[in-house]
């Protein structure tokens, strides 16, 4: 654990032209790692869809892989997939957190992990507990440090539109993925959408905006060509057997031999609730 301020040679930029401005941040973990840049922010619910979760981790894999360094909170739901997608993948991760870097909270696995494999950063001296008024400040720092933030799924009225309205102000773009126009979920996205939230449905949107133009794991059309239809169907969903049938245009007794195979494959994975997802 280590402390830096205005005049260290690590210290970001970007955070002279936020207000207010931090004077010191504490670090622990891989401090490097806050020199690198892109960087992209992921927020959103801390109760998501298994939709959202896999659609967290999508973009930030597949950023990661691309060279970006996937910034969030370390909260429950989205953040934490959008963490573990960036380690999974071998990427850089930043943590924000409201609280102590020597009390992450939620403390738990991956809260180790992050200490060990990517960042935890926070304004809070060491010591300092998880209090409500600290995570509206800590969602200013998420959005400073980003080239771009992205909202995957978000209530009406969720903490994450105050990252993306300090991502505003400081004149970040701001993705937001659409959703389901009947679940509570999507309002927040929804809503962002219509205050002129740029609609995203691929990493490789955010790549560019960034300066990566090049397409990320997954959209190359050449893997594309080599997907099972059941897989070209799961990109960006999460469906029951009988949806999947339907789509497809299959009986059960045809589609369930082939999702047992694909499954043992491992490229696809079965969630609670008899849903099917990409893995």
């Amino acid at each position: 654990m280590s402390r830096i301020t205005p005049d260290s040679k690590n210290w970001p930029g970007e955070l002279a032209h936020i207000d207010p401005s931090p004077d010191r941040l504490w670090l622990r973990g891989r401090e490097e790692f806050l020199s690198q840049l892109p960087r992209v922010a992921i927020v959103g619910s801390r109760a998501p869809t298994p939709y959202g979760q896999a659609q967290a981790r999508r973009f930030a894999q597949a950023l990661a892989q691309a060279g970006i360094v996937i910034v969030s909170g370390l909260a429950r739901g989205i953040d934490a997939a959008a963490h573990e997608g960036a380690l999974d993948a071998g990427g850089a991760t930043i943590g924000i957190l409201g609280c102590g870097v020597d009390k992450p909270w939620p403390a738990g696995p991956l809260a180790e992990r992050m200490a060990e494999e990517g960042l935890l950063m926070s304004e809070f001296p060491p010591g300092v507990g998880p209090r409500k008024h600290h995570f509206p400040l800590r969602n200013r720092l998420i959005s400073a440090l980003a080239s771009a933030v992205v909202v995957i799924e978000a209530a009406h009225a969720s903490g994450s539109l105050i990252t993306a309205h300090w991502a505003a102000d400081q004149g970040r773009p701001v993705f937001a993925l659409p959703g389901r126009v009947d679940h509570p979920m999507a309002r927040g996205c929804h809503r962002l959408i219509r205050e002129g939230a740029q609609l995203v449905e691929s990493p490789s949107e955010v790549l560019a905006e960034v300066g990566f133009p090049q397409l990320p794991f997954g959209d190359d059309p050449r893997e594309q060509a080599t997907r099972d239809p059941i897989e070209s169907v799961l990109v960006g969903e999460t469906l029951t057997s009988n949806e999947l049938a339907a789509k497809l245009r299959l009986t059960p007794q045809e589609l369930l031999p082939r999702l047992a195979e694909l499954e043992l494959q491992e490229r696809l994975v079965r969630a609670p609730g008899g849903l099917w997802r990409l893995p």
